[in-house]
Order: C-alpha cells, then structure tokens, then sequence
C-alpha cells in the first residue's frame, strides 16, 4: 500500500515536496515514481528513481524537479521548485517492483493535489 502526502495550494515560482511512504516489504528490484494527471488530461510521467539511483525526467520539468529516495523509509519524495500554474494536476505516486524477471507488481497511490496559481 502506498501513502501519499505534501500536496497543497502554491504561488507560481514557489516551492513544494510531495513524499509517498509504502508499507509492508518491497522486493529490492524496484522503480519508484511519480506520475500525474490534469483535468481532462491523460496521467503522465513525472519522475522515476530506479532501486539502482538512475532517475527518468519528463522533458517539462527536467531542471525543475528532483526525485529521491529513502530505502531504509520505503519512502521517496519529489521536490518541485519553481513551479508553473501548468503544473497543477494530481499527483499520483507509482511502485514497480519484480520478485524475479517474469513477475512484476505495480502500485499506485491514492493521489495528492497540487494547484499551482498563477
């Protein structure tokens, strides 16, 4: 199960962290993200962060956000700086872990709000 928090109301330009907490045992094997998804939009990526450290970025917000992790946690976060009214969306955490190669788990989190205005 996965847990989101940090959500909020932001000016334009300002800051927020959103963080996503998973109970219970994570196979170690896994890739740890965000997604998110506007009114009338499809959900998209945001940010991954593989259990190895590589991180995936989409092109909108290269250089603006940063994903972690905390393993010892089983938490991992999104720190989004200078944020645009175009960032408002839900945002949706995501956990892929693989038992081994041809077993794969896919999680999602309840989705937390973010509004940016403008």
């Amino acid at each position: 199960q996965l847990q989101a928090f940090g959500g909020g109301l932001v000016q334009a330009g300002g800051s927020l962290r959103v963080s996503c907490a998973a109970s219970g045992s994570i196979f170690s094997i896994n890739v740890m993200g965000w997604y998110r998804q506007a009114p009338g939009k499809e959900r998209e990526l945001v940010a991954t962060i593989a259990s190895g450290g590589s991180t995936n970025y989409a092109d909108s917000v290269k250089g603006r956000f940063a994903i972690s992790r905390d393993n010892a946690k089983k938490t991992w976060y999104l720190q989004m700086n200078s944020l645009k009214p175009e960032d408002t969306a839900v945002y949706y955490c995501n956990l892929v872990a693989w038992e081994r190669p041809a077993v794969r788990y896919d999680y999602w989190g309840q989705g937390t709000q973010v509004t940016v205005s403008s």
